[in-house]
């Protein structure tokens, strides 16, 4: 008899040995999926699983690109996940995401107009780079063991919800437990961020890999003077917050409307670097609008704290050219009596729920406009 193990095949997927099954019947799997793997080697074999959950930014946002404050929660009703085995070569297994495979040549223009031609692939080979890049630089050793490694990811893709961010943590947080290293959270977090700035090219801000890396409700103070350059990543100074201050949140999103981030931070970008009057003023309110928000979290003002939430969207609507099928959300959720912003860069958005709110009205509303909406979970 053998114990109930949980075995890498070749191909990638995973098989579960039950308490049941013969040496010999373990013997044929091997020589089945893993033909080059001894059974003493598979026995052994120690499979890490490591995720990284979806966010919702609350307050702030896009200031965290500018240095700004914001304040972020998790959301871990949808997560990435990276699993992560020794094995006889360094390879890395495509996901059901990495698709060649279309319903139609429209299919194919659109999954590429959304995620380019690599999908997540390209970012966990960039992040087992930049990992290696810099334990190479601040002196911390590797050792010499390869590995098999794999994700998949039910965050909806391209809607605002870090799904990207989320592939980067998991597959650092499956590095550092494989290679046996620490990484303080302050730095792994800017390095998530410099995988995807520097090594891919990808805009964004610091928020979603701080929020990914420590969970909760957190904080974030991204001006000058609050950041700090440490092992050659700058990074800002945060804050956790007691979840429990947070009032009934919801978060709504549509599959359809997704469109990658570059399409909302590359023209604000360029008119930040420009000097922009409207843009450069719009930051500084974003932050105050944080510290605003924070406070009101902390005097049990949900009212407030739910107004600031508007005034967020409002803010950013004043400086961005928006997607019309975006601004519907917001319009849509507002008539129901809630507030409503985006959680990211568009096509999901957040907002308070008051005591008097018909959840199942709002859902019925905005699933008119194909969109789904769930309460967030933010605390395990």
């Amino acid at each position: 008899m053998i114990a109930n193990r949980t075995f890498a095949r070749a191909d990638g997927l995973l098989t579960v040995l039950k308490p049941s099954g013969s040496h010999r019947s373990a013997i044929s799997f091997l020589q089945k999926f893993a033909p080059s793997l001894s059974p003493r080697k598979a026995f052994s074999m120690e499979l890490i699983r490591r995720r990284a959950y979806a966010r919702a930014g609350l307050i702030g946002n896009p200031s965290d690109g500018y240095h700004g404050r914001t304040l972020s929660v998790i959301v871990r009703n949808y997560f990435a996940q990276v699993v992560l085995y020794e094995w006889e070569e360094l390879e890395i297994v495509l996901s059901q995401d990495d698709r060649s495979r279309f319903r139609s040549i429209n299919e194919l223009q659109h999954d590429v107009q959304l995620h380019g031609y690599y999908g997540g692939v390209r970012l966990v080979k960039a992040t087992i780079k930049c990992f290696n890049e810099y334990c190479q630089r601040t002196g911390r050793q590797l050792h010499d063991r390869n590995f098999s490694i794999r994700y998949e990811s039910n965050i909806p893709r391209a809607v605002g919800l870090a799904g990207s961010s989320a592939i980067i943590v998991a597959t650092l947080r499956a590095l550092l437990d494989f290679y046996q290293i620490e990484i303080p959270p302050r730095v792994l977090a800017s390095l998530a961020l410099h995988v995807e700035n520097s090594e891919l090219g990808i805009t964004g801000g610091l928020q979603d890999r701080v929020i990914q890396v420590y969970e909760g409700l957190v904080s974030m103070d991204f001006a000058e003077h609050q950041c700090e350059v440490i092992d050659g990543l700058e990074c800002g100074t945060y804050e956790s917050l007691d979840p429990n201050l947070l009032p009934p949140l919801y978060v709504a999103f549509s599959r359809e409307a997704g469109e990658p981030t570059e399409v909302t931070h590359a023209p604000l970008r360029a008119r930040f670097n420009r000097g922009d009057t409207a843009v450069v003023a719009a930051m500084h309110r974003f932050a105050e609008l944080t510290d605003a928000a924070c406070q009101a979290l902390r005097s049990g003002d949900h009212a407030e704290f739910s107004r600031l939430m508007d005034e967020n969207y409002d803010l950013r609507a004043s400086i961005c050219d928006l997607s019309p099928t975006h601004v519907q959300m917001i319009e849509t959720a507002r008539r129901c009596g809630v507030s409503a912003k985006f959680a990211g860069s568009g096509g999901a958005i957040v907002g308070c729920l008051p005591p008097d709110t018909d959840f199942a009205a709002l859902t019925a509303s905005m699933k008119q406009i194909d969109c789904e909406v769930f309460r967030p979970k933010i605390v395990c």
